[in-house]
């Protein structure tokens, strides 16, 4: 049994799906949305926050600020509010209406930066706004997510060795990339303490986390438009052992097919179970044990992703329906 006494104190979830039954696939998916932040985010949120306030950076008078295209967004509002901080998040179009809702709903200020940067997109526009705010108040803390080591700390001290405990023979681990912080923090972990484990780190298509040809995105959570500094180039060959991206219309159809089972999850996780999916599908050798980590549930997308008129506008097709099963 549990007991916290503050919502940013409930990080790590002992909730696991075996897809085989659903998807016919032997896949472990370890579902994070089961907190008050309903994603994996609100381990680096309350991490991030609890060094910067051990470090002195953060006072009874600052007011937290951050870029985010959505869920690390809510999980600072979620540990602002049970810490009583006053939190700004600076997002941009693409993040889910339902998403800023959540926030304000939770007492953050929600800043959304309409127009992209020439050459950064939304991403860069959103950090120029970020420091405008800090440059004119000093008050405002940036805890910098994309920069900040804190990130991927929080996942090397708690979600890698939870897996690690629940999973002895785990040998190959599915991980969505967005900062980099969940899989830069999983992935050392694993190199130091089970090397024999595969790190499978999963992308969108038309990210640049890994190189690769920038494109458009409408889905946010995973994928970025300007290279990640926590993903340091010279280490990832050592950290990843293969690299999968992912179409976003294979996300919805993943998510869709998933619902249909009576589970609703977010873009992320649809993401990283299609990843999943395609590479146990074409390695013959046998998995002993294969695990999915799942950032996200579904409520905050049904606006989007589940939503046929939203998929039918963004992705160009008059029947949403034999676009999902024919793609």
């Amino acid at each position: 049994m549990t007991f916290i006494t503050a919502a940013h104190e409930l990080l790590e979830s002992d909730v696991y799906i075996d897809l085989r039954p659903t998807l016919g696939i032997p896949l472990h998916l370890k579902c994070e949305g089961f907190n008050f932040a309903g994603s994996i985010k609100i381990v680096p949120a309350a991490w991030m926050v609890a060094t910067a306030e051990r470090e002195g950076v953060i006072g009874p008078d600052s007011i937290l600020i951050e870029s985010s295209s959505g869920n690390l967004g809510v999980a600072l509002a979620v540990t602002a509010a049970s810490k009583g901080l006053r939190f700004v998040c600076v997002t941009d179009p693409n993040c889910n209406p339902a998403t800023v809702n959540l926030m304000r709903a939770l007492g953050a200020e929600v800043v959304i930066v309409g127009e992209p940067d020439a050459t950064g997109g939304y991403l860069a526009a959103r950090k120029a706004y970020v420091r405008k705010r800090c440059r004119e108040d000093p008050a405002y803390v940036w805890l910098n997510q994309y920069e900040n080591p804190a990130n991927w700390a929080a996942h090397y001290e708690n979600t890698a060795p939870f897996i690690a405990k629940q999973f002895p023979d785990l040998d190959t681990l599915f991980i969505g990339t967005g900062t980099g912080g969940t899989l830069m923090g999983c992935a050392r972990y694993f190199r130091e303490h089970r090397p024999q484990v595969r790190i499978i780190a999963v992308d969108s298509v038309g990210s640049v986390s890994f190189a690769g040809t920038p494109g458009p995105r409408h889905i946010p959570g995973l994928g970025a438009g300007t290279p990640m500094p926590l993903i340091d180039p010279e280490l990832t060959g050592d950290l990843v052992d293969e690299v999968i991206r992912v179409h976003e219309i294979d996300t919805i159809r993943t998510c869709r097919r998933l619902a249909a089972r009576g589970m609703l999850l977010g873009g992320s996780s649809g993401t990283v179970v299609s990843a999943a999916s395609r590479w146990l599908a074409r390695h013959r050798t046998p998995v002993r044990t294969a695990v999915a980590i799942a950032p996200d549930l579904g409520e905050r997308y049904v606006d989007t992703i589940y939503d046929d008129t939203w998929v039918t506008h963004h992705y160009g097709h008059d029947d949403v329906h034999s676009l999902l099963e024919n793609h």
